[in-house]
Formats: C-alpha cells, structure tokens, sequence
C-alpha cells in the first residue's frame, strides 16, 4: 500500500488548464481516469487529509504509484480523451457500465435478398436494423407473432428456407399465413421487400399510416362485397392495435428520448433506462456498476451521468436520442450536451425534467432501479460472502501477502499429442472475466510439463514487452502529447493456477525464474485427490473438503479446462475438414479456406449443391463438380457395407 505522498507532484508543477489525469499502480497499469477544468485543483485533492476520502476513493490513491497528465484546449477535448482513455485501459476504479445482462432486440437483416426477422442477442451487425432492446425474448416473439398475420415476413433460418426451396413446400407459417412464402415464389424479392418495409416503418412508429391504410381497405373491400377480405382486414386492425397497447404511451408529444435513473449505496449503484421512441417506451436496460461516492453526495451522481453518457452513448452503434433525461446534471453538462450532439448530428438536451409527465416517467425509472438494485444486493449477498472467504482462505493456505484479486488458470488440452492447445481464464474478485481469456496453440513438442512450459513463457513474456515498450513509447505528459496506444496483454496475476502436479509447478516455476518474475504465487491443482502443489515442496497443501477456497479453485480449474477442450475440438474439427479437402485437382489452400468461410463445416459443404459450391469467390463449374464427387465418394468409404439379407456390418 502506497503513501500519496511519496508520489505527489512538487508545489506549483500541476497546470491549472482543463485536461485529463491517470493513476498508475506499482506495475504501470492504469488503475483510474479522470477530467478536470482544473488539473491542480482536482489533482490537489487526491493529496489532502486521506481520511476525508471516500472509500473507495482512498483505496486508490493507496494503490496507485504514480499520477500524469495530459492538457487539453476545452472540456469537450477533455471528455473525448476520458473516454477514449478509459475505453482503452480499463481502469479498475472507474465506474464501469457492463449489462448485467445480454439484452434481446429484434433484428431485421436488410442486408438480405430476402430479409428475415428475428431475435437477436449481442454486437451489431452492419446492415441489420433492430428494434429495442427488449427486457424479455418472450415480449418480442409474443409482439412479433401478432404482427406477423399483418406483415408475413420471413422469419425462418437459412437452412429451412433453402431446404423448402428445394422440396418446393413451404412451411407451416406458410401455410397459415403467417408468411408470404417468399422461399417457393409467392412473392418475388421486392414484394417480399415492401412487406418488411411496412413492418420496420410501423416499429419505427409510423402507426397512424399503417391504421389509416387498413381503415380505407377494409372500407373499399366492404363497399366492393369483398366481406372475407374485409373480415381479415378488420382482424389485421385488431393484431396491431393490440401490439400497440402493449407498450403504453407515457408522452402524449411524440418525445424521443433516453430517460435515466440511479439507485445507490457507498459500493455500487444500479442503473435504468427507458428507452421512449415516439412517445412510447420501446426497450429498457439495466446495470450493475461501482460507484466512487454514495448517492447523497449530487457531485458524485452527476459524475455517474457523465460516465453513462460517455460510455454508453460512445459505442460506435449506438443511438443518440434528441433528449437524454437524468436525475441529476454532471459539472461540465453544457460540453457533455455539445459532445452528444456532434455524435448525433443534430442538437441533443440534456437535462433534469421538472414536471409533467417526464417528470412521472423519471420517478417510475427510479422505482425501477431501486427495485433492480435492492434484487441485486439479495442475490449476491450470499454470493459476495463466499467469494470473500475463499479469498481470504487461499490467503491464509498460501501465505500470500494479498489476497488473490486476479487468478489466471492454465491448461493444456489434445489427443495423442496432436492439435495441441493451451487455455488461460481469468477470475478477478473470485468471478470469471472473459473479456480477459486467451488461447494459445502449442507450437513446441513434447509432454504436458514443456506445453505447461511454453504457455506460461509466452504469457509472461509478452507481458514484459508490453510493459517496455508502453515505459519507452510514454511521452511528456506535462508537454500535452498523446500517447501511443499499446495493447496489453493482461496486469500481472497475484495467483498462477496450473492444471497438474509437482511436474507441471516446476516447469511452470523454472520460467517465472528464468523471466525473472518473483511476485506472483505458483500453485498446482491434481484430479485425483484435489491436492494443491506449491513449488520446492515435498508435500501438497490440503484444503477441507468443504472449504470455499477449493471451491473456487475448482470453478477455476473446470472454466480452464472448458475453454481448453473447446478450443481444441474446434481445431480438430477444422484439421479434419481440411483433410477431406486435400488432394482434390485445383485446390489449394486458399479456395479450401474460402469454403470453410463460406459454409462453415464440412457438413453443411456435403449439403451444398454444386450451384452453391460454384458461387465461392474462384471456383468454377467444373471445380465445384470435383468438390462435390469426391465429398460423396469420401463419405462412401467411410461408410460400413451392410448384408442386407442378415443386416450385419461387413468388415
């Protein structure tokens, strides 16, 4: 634990300009990012009396070594550099806004020939419109299913609807009219377009024009005696007005807008958003975040909103609303507003709503981030205190002089020494961190002791490159020169966890020995009786049974070996494919690639036709043809002969 004091700047160097500072621990790594109009004042409060700190704020400036700066023209220079530094580094002890969980939207793949709709989780795609998020999958599929007799878009896979293609059958949706059966030809491309068209245009909010449009059809039918038609047009009516009263109108002025709220204690805070497009709520999401002051201190939740705002509005796909409603406003609001509006383009508010019904809509967020946070602070409370205590325990088994904050688990996985691989997973705070995975391919031969050998070598040593080339690219920070970004590799674990034995702890020692690196406790966790193995000892430490210690070293372990095996069958998978490949007349190793990229697996590539296989970027007719013979002539060999007359397997 460092004193501030020994770091601190001499009097009178700090600039007094805007700019943007970042503190570093003992090994260099970024630990926290933060802005100021004035960097000696902001910078000089850090260094007063550390009791009158907030908490978490004192554990900062305890385990940071060192503190630099970088002057900036005007506050919105100062929020771009935050953000793109905290983007970057990912320090520790800012707030970090992460989902707590994986939000569906509804996706409609525009990049198609024939657009499909369907619910989707996770990144972006280009060319892909969505609508949302949504809190649940089942309140898209249950809104999408009324809209569907309305507008019969596709909504099945790639296979299904090339495989109905082929039979000439469309399926039951199909049948029932709840798709235009663009896969046999009921409608071409562009009808099928106009109807996904429609359907985005009423999501969009564009509802009175699709009503009206009804209204005067089913008007035309009924005056042209075309009852059934007019009977299907009213029920159609009926599919869409109840979608839309599935999501209540809370503005009756049509706003667009993000509306915001917090729910916090001194660790953490909970986040909402509504998310009101057209007047109408369309999506809502949630976060669990650290936050670095309780609620009744305004500085510190207008220092949340800044931080939402930056991150979450920062994404490259994300949408900036003309209005973003929040309980509190930040110090610097008028360059936060600026900055939004030149990422939408056009002008963005930001501000506190006073009364009305923006008002009733922020205190329904709130009520829905207080509910959200105090379900959270239940669910982990028992979670919170067994992660605690195996920490503490592993601790006190391992004489280490911290406790485990970061564990890093190895593990090697392959068959008969072949398509040899290395996994390593991360826990920090006793939970998995997968952002931080990595996966290696062995590159050497030998036994597990040499891959455990290699493996800890190339982690450990990419490490210290990335740590001498970020000392020798660091410029003069009080000069107001911007940093040359250097990818990291990790910060050093305070536990090194390998899957095995004695064996495997002493190759893994030998190269932490030989790279120098002293600071990081080794240990050994063997199958056969739980046993953990610490370098240069006879004997094994033994942990109870029931202990959360070896609870956690399990869970560890178990991830390792999970990330391990299924990057190694994905190897396997690709090593066969590639064998069925080899030897065919005019493929080499670059069309073999172009068709593991187009169709993915060897299976889906012997369902292919050679019309299909003929559309890979550099294949021909003829080439495809010899694809296509010698994957059904393979998968002959493979296949037993049968006597048909006894129905036995002939060798």
């Amino acid at each position: 634990m460092a004193d501030p004091s020994s770091y601190r700047p001499a009097p009178g160097t700090i600039p007094v300009e805007p700019g943007v500072y970042r503190f570093r621990d003992g090994t260099g790594r970024v630990i926290y990012v933060g802005k100021a109009k004035s960097l000696r004042s902001r910078l000089n409060s850090y260094f007063a009396d550390i009791s009158a700190l907030h908490p978490r704020t004192r554990q900062m400036v305890t385990t940071a070594a060192s503190v630099e700066w970088t002057i900036v023209n005007t506050e919105v220079e100062a929020l771009q550099l935050e953000y793109n530094w905290i983007k970057e580094f990912d320090p520790r002890f800012n707030v970090r806004y992460r989902d707590d969980k994986s939000y569906p939207s509804l996706a409609v793949t525009l990049n198609e020939e024939y657009p499909r709709l369907q619910v989707m989780r996770g990144p972006k795609k280009p060319g892909v419109r969505y609508f949302g998020p949504y809190a649940h999958a089942w309140a898209i599929r249950e809104t999408l299913d009324l809209l569907l007799r309305v507008f019969p878009a596709r909504t099945c896979s790639t296979g299904v609807f090339k495989r109905a293609g082929q039979i000439g059958r469309p399926c039951l949706l199909g049948y029932i009219g709840k798709c235009s059966a663009p896969c046999v030809g009921r409608v071409s491309a562009a009808e099928h377009r106009v109807i996904v068209e429609d359907f985005c245009d009423f999501l969009a909010g564009k509802t009175d024009t699709m009503i009206r449009r009804l209204e005067r059809q089913m008007a035309e039918a009924s005056s042209n005696l075309e009852f059934e038609r007019a009977a299907r047009l009213r029920d159609d009516l009926g599919a869409l007005r109840r979608s839309m009263e599935k999501q209540a109108v809370v503005l009756t002025d049509g706003a667009d807008a993000d509306v915001v709220a917090f729910a916090t204690d001194e660790l953490s805070a909970a986040v909402q958003v509504f998310h009101v497009r057209g007047g109408r709520v369309r999506g809502q999401r949630g976060w669990v975040v650290d936050s670095t002051a309780g609620l009744n201190d305004e500085s510190s939740v207008g220092e949340l909103v800044e931080q939402f705002a930056l991150q979450f509005y920062g994404q490259e796909d994300a949408v900036v609303p003309r209005e973003v409603l929040v309980p509190q406003l930040p110090e610097d609001h008028q360059a936060l507003a600026e900055l939004l509006s030149e990422r939408r383009g056009s002008r963005v508010s930001l501000r506190v709503p006073q009364r009305g019904d923006k008002r009733a809509l922020m205190q329904t967020v709130e009520r829905n981030a207080e509910q959200a946070f105090m379900q959270y602070k239940l669910r982990r409370a028992s979670d919170l205190t067994a992660r605690s205590q195996a920490l503490a325990e592993l601790q006190e088994a391992l004489s280490m002089p911290d406790a485990p904050l970061r564990i890093e688990c190895f593990d090697i996985s392959h068959v008969q020494g072949t398509n040899v691989v290395a996994s390593m997973v991360v826990f920090e705070d006793g939970l998995a961190r997968k952002s931080e995975y990595r996966r290696f391919t062995m590159q050497s031969s030998g036994g597990d002791t040499d891959w455990i050998a290699e493996v800890i070598r190339r982690r450990f040593a990419r490490q210290l490159q990335e740590q001498a080339a970020e000392l020798a690219a660091a410029p003069d920070w009080q000069s107001g020169a911007q940093p040359k970004p250097v990818k990291r590799f990790a910060y050093p674990p305070n536990l090194v966890v390998v899957d095995g034995g004695a064996p495997q702890v002493a190759a893994a020692q030998n190269v932490l020995a030989e790279l120098g690196i002293t600071d990081v406790t080794l240990v050994g966790l063997a199958k056969r009786l739980e046993e953990v193995w610490v370098p240069d000892e006879d004997y094994p430490v033994i942990l109870p049974r029931a202990s959360e210690a070896l609870y956690l070293l399990q869970r560890v372990r178990d991830e390792a070996h999970r990330f391990a095996i299924t990057f190694h069958r994905q190897k396997r998978s690709k090593s066969m494919t590639e064998s069925e490949l080899l030897g065919i007349a005019g493929l080499g190793p670059a069309r073999r690639k172009a068709l593991l990229a187009r169709f993915g697996s060897l299976r889906q590539l012997r369902a292919a036709s050679v019309e299909e296989i003929a559309q890979v970027p550099g294949f021909g007719p003829e080439l495809a043809q010899r694809v296509a013979e010698a994957l059904v002539a393979n998968a002959a060999d493979r296949e037993p002969a049968v006597n048909m007359a006894t129905g036995e397997v002939v060798s």
